[in-house]
């Protein structure tokens, strides 16, 4: 139920940030289960009674990091046996390894960039396809399909599939520290991932990502978390502090980042809400925060 309600949470922003129509929201809105009445009242609610959320990005400009390594697509042994997919790129002298998180939209050509960026900067890294359990993001051709996917599995389930993601890591950069970057949906899952205690995961940025529904309680990880948020991103940063009491209660090293004057996925270029110079300061940030804690 909680990542079905942030996902009908993501659908109702956009339309209010003027990305998706109304008819278009509430088919998707649909997909996830709300009803014509309480899809609509959504997206009354989330209506936006200002100019806050225009959108920063200028057309052509290019994603934050350096130039993406090459990438390959692979298939490895995931839950059961089953088989799991993601992008690997290696770095050519690995400092560490990154686990990289896709967004709600499944496991794109720019969450693969985002791996290929970590490779160039001395991290190989994994994008993990969490929607692997489904035959993966391949198969599916509309979005609204995508995030019944998502909303529809057990974090449980999410985080098997993360950290058989770490075991090819393990496999492909054998002594190397890991650590895990997740985007809005993802950074969600990089929040569980820390809260499931898995104890090779070193280093963790969560982007934008909101906390599990019951309470974050971190007491059983070992890593350093950069948490990384939107000034103007009210429904993640609503989550904000109690992300950080739970890092303060579980004695983790941490730090806690707010961009100022953008809104959610400020990462992505190939979003509206793409803003390059945060963007590049937020990358910077990140792959400090690696060298210290994972090179």
């Amino acid at each position: 139920m909680a990542l079905e309600r942030y996902l009908r949470e993501e659908v109702a922003i956009d339309h209010a940030d003027g990305y998706l129509s109304r008819r278009e929201a509430l088919r998707r809105l649909a997909y996830l289960g709300l009803a014509a009445p309480a899809a609509a009242a959504l997206l009354a609610a989330c209506a936006r009674d200002d100019d806050s959320a225009t959108p920063s990005r200028t057309p052509g400009e290019s994603p934050a990091g350096p130039e993406p390594a090459p990438t390959e697509d692979i298939t490895f042994s995931g839950p059961g046996d089953r088989d799991t997919f993601g992008t690997f790129a290696e770095a050519s002298d690995p400092k560490g390894a990154v686990l990289v998180i896709h967004e709600n939209r499944g496991l794109t050509d720019h969450i693969k960039s985002v791996a290929g960026r970590f490779a160039t900067s001395g991290y190989s890294a994994l994008a993990v396809d969490l929607l692997s359990a489904g035959g993966g993001t391949k198969e599916f051709d509309d979005e609204a399909e995508i995030m019944q996917q998502l909303s529809e599995a057990q974090p449980d389930d999410l985080v098997a599939d993360m950290t058989a993601a770490i075991d090819e890591l393990e496999r492909r950069v054998p002594d190397a520290k890991i650590g895990a970057i997740g985007f809005c949906f993802g950074g969600g899952m990089v929040w569980q991932l820390v809260q499931s205690g898995e104890e090779r995961l070193a280093a963790a940025s969560p982007f934008y990502g909101t906390t599990p529904e019951e309470g974050p309680d971190f007491a059983d990880s070992n890593a350093a978390v950069l948490g990384v948020y939107a000034e103007l991103d009210d429904r993640v940063n609503a989550t904000r502090d109690g992300a950080e009491a739970a890092l303060q209660d579980a004695g983790l090293e941490h730090e806690i980042v707010t961009y100022p004057g953008v809104d959610h996925a400020f990462f992505n270029a190939t979003g509206d809400n793409y803003d390059k110079a945060q963007a590049e300061k937020a990358y910077a940030k990140v792959t400090s925060w690696f060298d210290e804690y994972l090179a």
